[in-house]
């Protein structure tokens, strides 16, 4: 026991003597690919925008687009894009993310702090995203160790190259030593343009996505990350709650109220995105380009879930994790289905076709912020306007969890590393 305690007590002295003789801190000590600057393109090009090398940063992530940006406050208070990379690997569907082991990547708002980053990762470098989050907790989500890493290899986290995260590594680094004490990051499954959110209105996740889209316009309008709070279980954004209350994730929504300025703006936009949403309605009816495959809610990730433990015990499973039917194929298949059964009289036929429907109706636009909006998972809570959306199943309100499975026998010392510390 002496012997440890005096081995423990060398090592620390030396790391001291270390730390001192560079006239550094022991952060100095971290690995070089996390000490790498920033090219000196970048740093021109942020100069020319007027941002500082330690100025905050914010990060989006598009799941169908493959891109993680970067955006670094300027001068003026505001945000702009700096910095865009192609994600290398994400895992899973569009969708959020449900059970642990479901490998689903993260959808949502989240918070990075210093404490978050790991310089020594056996995926090169990275950070945990913060998952889950007051929202996913409040929905009874699980998991832990959702990451942005190197490497190019994912089970539910985003993957980067390592010159990538090595980049992106970077910005953090800089901006927390700005002073930064934690940035934002927004994960969505596509750009929330109306021409995507007309694509997906007929999928399960549509009614959380319209909620995600609260808070993506926010920051398109005013180019600054959205205060995010939870009640009711549904995210809540730039609300301000009267004297007296505060946000209580499980809780009813206390009395709030958006800044007049940005509901004005945020109206006004909201009424010109609901007219593209309704065009492009007009716009996808009957084209060929499907939407993309999504996660099935709870029952899907079950599903997964239970794949990767077998996989994880070395059973012998598919090559894939499996999955349910998407909602556009079961739309499609439906109308094949029921059109062969019981043909009546070309009369009849006439005398029961409704009439064409008039021009397509504008929704509520993708669900306004309000005091106390309705549960995600209420399909009575959609406004009368909104367009219609299959029920979600009743086991959907248990969203998004988050689990990192172990990264293939590549590494041995790596590997065990990896368990030990969280990614």
């Amino acid at each position: 026991m002496k012997n440890r305690i005096a081995r423990a007590l060398i090592i620390s002295v030396a790391l001291a003597t270390l730390a001192g003789c560079s006239g550094g801190t022991l952060e100095d000590l971290a690995p070089k690919k996390a000490q790498r600057q920033l090219p000196a393109k970048i740093v021109a090009e942020m100069n020319t925008k007027g941002m500082k090398k330690s100025s905050p940063i914010l990060m989006r992530i598009f799941k169908e687009e493959s891109v993680l940006e970067v955006w670094k406050q300027k001068n003026n208070g505001k945000y702009d894009l700096i910095a865009s990379y192609e994600i290398c690997k994400w895992s899973g569907e569009l969708g959020p993310k449900f059970l642990e082991g479901d490998r689903q990547a993260p959808e949502g708002f989240y918070t990075v702090t210093p404490a978050q980053m790991n310089p020594n990762s056996a995926y090169h470098l990275s950070f945990n995203i913060g998952f889950p989050n007051a929202y996913d907790r409040a929905n009874g989500r699980t998991g832990v160790h959702l990451m942005v890493h190197g490497d190019c290899s994912s089970a539910g986290c985003y993957s980067m190259t390592d010159p990538q995260i090595e980049e992106i590594y970077a910005f953090a680094r800089d901006a927390f030593a700005g002073g930064q004490t934690a940035f934002q990051i927004q994960a969505y499954p596509f750009r929330m343009t109306p021409k995507n959110m007309a694509r997906y209105k007929d999928d399960p996740n549509f009614e959380f996505w319209k909620m995600l889209k609260v808070g993506y316009d926010h920051f398109e309008i005013t180019r600054q990350p959205p205060k995010v709070d939870v009640c009711e279980r549904q995210y809540q954004f730039n609300r301000i709650p009267a004297p007296g209350y505060t946000f209580q994730p499980t809780e009813a929504c206390p009395p709030s109220s958006t800044p007049e300025w940005l509901e004005a703006r945020y109206q006004q936009y909201k009424a010109e995105q609901d007219k593209e949403f309704a065009r492009a309605q007009s716009f996808w009816a009957g084209r060929a380009e499907p939407p993309k495959p999504t996660i099935l809610g709870f029952d899907e990730a079950k599903l997964v879930a239970d794949w990767s433990r077998r996989r994880a015990r070395g059973e012998k499973v598919a090559a894939r994790p499996p999955s349910l039917p998407s909602p556009t194929e079961l739309a499609r298949a439906e109308p094949a289905k029921t059109e062969p059964q019981s043909a009546p009289a070309p009369a009849a036929v006439a005398a029961a076709t409704p009439a064409p429907a008039a021009a397509p109706m504008v929704p509520a636009a993708y669900a306004a912020p309000q005091p106390a909006p309705a549960p995600v998972a209420t399909a009575a809570s959609a406004p009368a306007s909104a367009i219609p959306t299959p029920a979600p199943r009743a086991e959907e309100t248990q969203e998004v969890a988050a689990a990192v499975e172990q990264k293939p026998q590549r590494r041995s010392l790596g590997g065990l590393f990896a368990r030990i510390m969280g990614n």
